[in-house]
């Protein structure tokens, strides 16, 4: 046993009790009374097995991205750091390739590189691991070719407790307990019990070569017209030309900044479903779409990153933007979506939401977008505000998946995150308020459901919000579960499974999954 307990009187608490949010904990008295550093799985059975018995909450840490306060606001609890377990190395009698909860994405993609010459279709952002960011189905530049995280997993390693409060450890797959298995494989973190390994039968192959390529527009001379025209051309082509399978391999990001940021614009990666990039038509097809548009700058598709590691790099990416993925006027430094160095304690203050898309976008919901990127608050500074909104579908959209995963979001072309990034708490009312607006006016419009209303509800043209970028605003509706989780009948296996698995609730947090 190699536990390392950092308590309040440990000059490393200040550090390890918060995340990349500093808005969380709230405040000394939220915080957790200690923070328990594990090596491995038996580590985490013994501090879990611990908290249990001494009546602390558990809540947990991998790589302490979680937007909302699931983890850091846990008064006199306990959070089971498991971020030192990040070991890529088989294990006898499992499946063929594993990742630790702890292992974080860069070290995994560079890792799963070298060992095997694959990758896992992750998120962009090398300090997320793997803890979270898999169980709630996460995504990236592959995954319209080959899927969400979630879809290749075949096992998984968990802890839970029973109604005795007795820690058990299982592995579970498509036959060994199927619906908690299920349930790991998209419905998010801290509802069922504590994930230490992610097994893989198989893994998609390194793409040989990827491009990329940047569009700028400049806000200074930016119309409502023209603004609409820039979003319908781009939403436009996810929901046609973008279904088209030889388009799987182009992902592509449109970063819709406040207009006090000066630019904003679309960033793309390609490679063809082979893996190369020896034929560039779809990519020069796309960039020609947005010429009539005026950009400022346009990064040509000139030059394939090839090669091994780095080519491995580029195609391997969410949650976090900490490298140079838009234009260099869109640069995001790795603090404002990433906080401090180390692991912990971040210094921004940040607001999440998301949806899915469907469809284009409808001209009201342009307008929308124009009003409040352009819209001033007196004294707040909007500059860190956006929307990116990434591509999605292809791989992604594969109906098959809808009933052995937890992800039934498979028919949307694109995928919507809505951040507001801020630095202290005198600003905290004004940004949330800020997005708050914004967001409830976008799905407030004349088409909007008055039952569904301020909420991207499942329809013809939306399916809900995104279990890995929670929004605490959404428990405001009766509804809430739904939008996370669709109207197909997922909500109640999740619930007979948080019954069965975690009888007692020992795992739970504001938007966990109700016994």
């Amino acid at each position: 046993m190699s536990i390392e307990t950092i308590s309040r009187n440990d000059p490393r608490y200040s550090t390890l009790v918060k995340g990349r949010n500093a808005r969380f904990p709230a405040s000394d008295a939220d915080a957790a009374s200690r923070i328990e550093l594990c090596d491995n799985a038996e580590d985490v059975a013994v501090a879990l097995q611990r908290a249990v018995s001494e009546g602390l909450r558990p809540t947990v840490r991998s790589g302490g991205h979680c937007y909302e306060d699931f983890v850091y606001s846990n008064p006199g609890g306990v959070v089971l750091d498991v971020s030192m377990m990040g070991d890529t190395t088989p294990l006898a009698g499992a499946p063929k390739y594993r990742i630790a909860a702890g292992a974080s994405l860069g070290d995994v993609y560079t890792d799963l590189f070298k060992r095997y010459n694959v990758t896992l279709p992750g998120g962009t952002c090398g300090s997320v691991a793997a803890g979270g960011h898999i169980s709630g189905g996460g995504y990236g530049l592959l995954s319209r070719l080959h899927g969400l995280t979630s879809d290749w997993v075949t096992a998984v390693d968990i802890l839970t407790v029973d109604g005795q409060g007795k820690v058990i450890a299982r592995r579970v797959d498509e036959k060994h307990e199927p619906e908690l298995f299920r349930a790991c494989r998209g419905a998010g973190g801290g509802s069922f019990g504590i994930i230490t390994n992610y097994f893989f039968e198989e893994l998609p192959k390194v793409p040989q070569e990827v491009i990329t390529a940047n569009i700028s527009f400049s806000w200074a001379d930016m119309t409502e017209e023209k603004f609409e025209t820039i979003l319908k051309t781009y939403g436009n082509y996810w929901e046609t030309r973008g279904k088209d399978p030889d388009t799987w391999g182009m992902f592509a990001i449109f970063g819709l900044t406040h207009r006090t940021s000066g630019h904003l614009g679309i960033s793309i990666q390609f490679c063809n479903p082979d893996g190369t990039c020896r034929d560039l038509k779809v990519l020069n097809e796309f960039l020609a779409l947005f010429e009539p548009c005026g950009p400022v700058q346009t990064t040509p598709a000139t030059a394939a990153v090839t090669g091994g590691e780095k080519a491995m790099h580029h195609a391997a990416p969410e949650n976090c933007w900490g490298k140079q993925m838009m234009s260099k006027h869109l640069w995001l430094d790795a603090n404002v979506r990433g906080g401090g160095g180390g692991g912990a304690g971040g210094e921004q203050r940040a607001k999440y939401k998301s949806s899915y898309m469907k469809r284009n976008f409808t001209s009201a919901e342009a307008a929308c977008f124009y009003k409040h990127l352009t819209r001033t608050i007196p004294g707040v500074d909007l500059s860190r505000t956006m929307v990116l909104v990434d591509s999605f579908g292809g791989a992604a959209n594969k109906k098959s998946l809808i009933d052995t995963t937890s992800n039934p979001q498979r028919a949307s072309v694109m995928k919507l995150q809505f951040l507001n990034y801020w630095n202290t708490t005198e600003e905290d009312a004004a940004h949330l308020q800020y997005s708050k607006e914004f967001f409830s006016e976008l799905y407030s419009g004349p088409d909007a459901d008055p039952k569904y209303k301020e909420t991207p509800y499942w329809n013809d043209r939306y399916e809900g919000c995104y279990i890995n970028y929670p929004d605490k605003d959404m428990l405001a509706y009766p509804f809430w579960p739904e939008l996370y989780y669709g109207e197909a009948g997922l909500v109640p296996v999740l619930k007979r499974v948080k019954k069965q698995y975690d009888p007692n609730n020992i795992f739970h947090h504001a938007m966990s999954i109700r016994p």
